[in-house]
This record gives structure tokens, sequence and C-alpha cells, in this order.
């Protein structure tokens, strides 16, 4: 289920809640809706990786005989029940919190389940496939007011680019890749920064928001470079994972961009959790 992952998608959506201005609204307001929208993304999250590895199995099998299913510790009928169960939690979750918020759930789903099955295996499709699902992460967190999504709804084009560059880049983790897509990516990372720091100017958190983003921009650069001057496959699942990861440090600027500072704080507490898991366990 990628534990590491799974708490960068906790944090894409408290950005999407902190872009929605919900944390600033009221000292007093309602936790519950916070929690059941973090609850749904954990489980669409772990549910889409259980079905990407049922889908691989046979991949695996070859290439990464080590992990659960291939080694045969899990059955795959068994994976199939726990990637349904926790899909449909996230939907649920999501749609107790607001009929909005369930139909973005369902949308998250069935985006993740077309990239498993089928979209990972095209060579632009899957990386867009991907964005989308955390494009949609994004606006889980800003259903949590409904009006914010007409306003701010354009932003998840964002994390749409980021991600792409990083399941582009991904493809070559396992026997080493090319050197021109990590150099597209390079541009793309550098056009999803200065997208954060263009919508941040002027507001009360800008320099934060700056400093946020400058630590972003060496942890995903510094291995993306290293990769770039020897493109070997343990390079770029460094530059890979780097890029997950990191996806707490851009949530946490999502949040000053919009004078959520403390919101901002919580999110980067994530971060050396999500180090300390993906010590054991699988990022990508």
């Amino acid at each position: 289920m990628r534990p590491a992952n799974i708490i960068t998608s906790i944090a894409d959506v408290l950005a999407g809640v902190a872009v929605a201005g919900y944390f600033t609204r009221s000292l007093s307001f309602n936790l519950t809706p916070v929690l059941l929208l973090c609850f749904s993304t954990a489980c669409l999250y772990a549910g889409g990786i259980v079905f990407n590895d049922v889908f691989d199995v046979e991949t695996d099998r070859i290439e990464r005989p080590e992990r659960i299913l291939p080694s045969g510790q899990i059955t795959v009928a068994g994976a199939a029940l726990l990637g349904s169960l926790l899909l449909m939690a996230g939907i649920v979750s999501a749609a107790v919190c607001s009929l909005v918020s369930g139909a973005i759930a369902l949308a998250i789903a069935l985006a993740a389940l077309l990239y498993d099955k089928w979209g990972k295996h095209h060579p632009w499709l899957g990386p867009l496939n991907m964005g989308v699902c955390r494009g949609l992460n994004l606006l889980l967190g800003l259903s949590i007011v409904t009006s914010a999504l007409a306003q701010w709804g354009l932003i998840a084009f964002v994390p749409v680019i980021y991600i792409y560059s990083i399941t582009m880049i991904s493809r070559g983790e396992v026997s080493g890749g090319e050197r021109k897509p990590l150099y597209v990516a390079m541009v793309l990372y550098l056009i999803v920064i200065l997208s954060i720091a263009v919508l941040s100017y002027g507001k009360q958190q800008f320099l934060i928001t700056i400093l946020l983003l400058l630590v972003f921009g060496f942890m995903i650069f510094r291995p993306l470079i290293k990769a770039i001057g020897h493109p070997a496959g343990i390079n770029i699942m460094r530059a890979v994972k780097a890029g997950v990861i990191s996806l707490i440090i851009m949530d946490a600027a999502w949040a000053t961009a919009f004078n959520a500072l403390w919101a901002a704080a919580i999110i980067c507490i994530l971060l050396p959790l999500s180090f300390w898991l993906s010590r054991y366990f699988a990022v990508t």
C-alpha cells in the first residue's frame, strides 16, 4: 500500500483544504470533514496502489520477484478484495462529507483503476492519467468548501504537471533511461515552482512560501541532476522517490500561499513521518 506515499496524499488534501480557506475562516471550524477527507484519500491511494500490484503481478514475477504478490505471501484474490474494500471506504467516507466530495472520490478511484489496468502502458497518456489522479486529490481537499472549486479549481493543473513529470521519468527506474525525459521533467518542475510563486505573490506569507519552494526545489533537483549525469535505474529511482516525498513540501507551500501558516506547519510535520516510512516500505 506504500505507506510513505499515503502520507503525501494526505498532505495533498490538507493543501486543498487550506486553499479553500477552511482553516482561516474561523478558529472554531469543524475538524470532522477534514478527517473524513484525509481518511478518504488514504484509502483511495492505498486501494489504487494495491490494484497496481494486482494488475502488475506477472511483470513483477520477472522484474520484482521479491514483492508480496509474486513471492506468494498474499494471494492475488486477497489483494483484489483488499483493494476493493479500500476504494469503497474512500468513496463512502468522502460522500459522508458531501456528495460533491463523494463524486470526486469516485472519479479518483476510476482514474486510479484506469491507470493501473491500461494507462501506465501508454507513453504519454499514462503519466497524464497519474497526474489527473493527484490533481483530483487536491480538488478533494478543495471540495470541503464547494464554492472554492469554481474559484480555485484550475490550480489542480499544477499537481497534474508535476506528477506527469515524475511518472514520465519513472519508466526508466528498472533498467535505466534516456536523458531527454529527465530534461523535460526539469523544465516542468520549474513551471510548477514558478506557478506557485506567482499565485502567492503579494500574499501575507509570500516569503515563507518562497522559502518552502527553495527547499522543495533543492529536494527534487538534486537527485534529478544526478540522474541526468548518469541515467542508471538506481539514480532514476532515487529521483522518483525524492519527487514523490517532496510533494509534502509543495503542499505546505500551497498552504502558506493561501495564508494558512499553521496548516503548513502540520503538513511539514508529515515529511519526517513519510521519510521514516520510506525506510521500511517501497515508494516506487
